[in-house]
């Protein structure tokens, strides 16, 4: 499997599996609706957990645009690979909602929030409050690449990376997601905002285009800070 396959695999189940746990918690008459942040969260460390394990041996399974451009900019990928990585990233975070769509198809006409349906896609502050939603990114962000690549610096038994990846997405999500839902990914914004916009999603609104460059560029600061910083003291 290439490795562009790989990223576009792995990018997409993270979405399914991430995005979906949110559409079970939302949507009116599913079974997990009001299953609540905590369920959320721990399902979005286990999808990255997913992820990591289908692309890791083939592309590494960054999943993530920031963290592609963050690992190329202290010298761990070639540039070489950024564009391609960071388009089969957005394309299979847009491939993994649209199967979100499909696998709760039956919900969406009879849930009547067009916020919650957007959610589901993608994130939204709760205040929007342009400079704090930006060091929210840029914060959690940090954390996560820093983190990260601190835990790749670890000899581990086998296993134990991924593990280590998926529960700092967790605490990452517990910790910092309040304001802004962590987006920490812009493909995990991006792709499945554009599939909100393009879907014949029942009873939608808009896709809040006003707001999606914060979930962009924010990460992709978050994560060159991130990746910096470790340099700096890993060496």
């Amino acid at each position: 499997m290439s490795q562009y396959l790989s990223e576009f695999i792995a990018t997409g189940m993270l979405i399914l599996l991430g995005n979906g746990v949110v559409a079970g918690a939302l949507l009116n008459r599913s079974k997990a609706q009001g299953a609540g942040w905590g369920v959320i969260t721990a399902a979005w460390g286990l999808a990255v957990l997913i992820g990591i394990f289908i692309a890791g041996p083939t592309s590494g399974a960054i999943m993530n645009p920031a963290l592609t451009i963050a690992l190329a900019s202290i010298g761990k990928l070639s540039w070489v690979v950024v564009p391609g990585y960071v388009a089969a990233q957005i394309a299979g975070a847009f491939a993994g909602a649209v199967l979100v769509w499909l696998a709760y198809l039956a919900h969406w006409r009879i849930s009547d929030d067009p916020a919650a349906k957007l959610a589901i896609f993608c994130t939204a502050p709760a205040v929007r409050d342009t400079k704090a939603n930006v060091l929210t990114e840029t914060i959690g962000t940090f954390a996560l690449t820093f983190g990260a690549l601190a835990i790749g610096a670890n000899t581990l038994a086998p296993g134990m990376g991924p593990l280590g990846v998926g529960l700092l997405v967790v605490v990452v999500g517990m910790s910092l997601g309040g304001p802004t839902g962590y987006a920490i990914n812009p493909a995990r914004d991006l792709g499945p905002r554009i599939a909100h916009a393009l879907l014949p999603i029942a009873g939608k609104g808009g896709s809040d285009w006003g707001y999606a460059w914060v979930p962009v560029v924010a990460p992709i600061i978050g994560a060159l800070l991130g990746a910096f910083a470790f340099q700096a003291v890993y060496g």
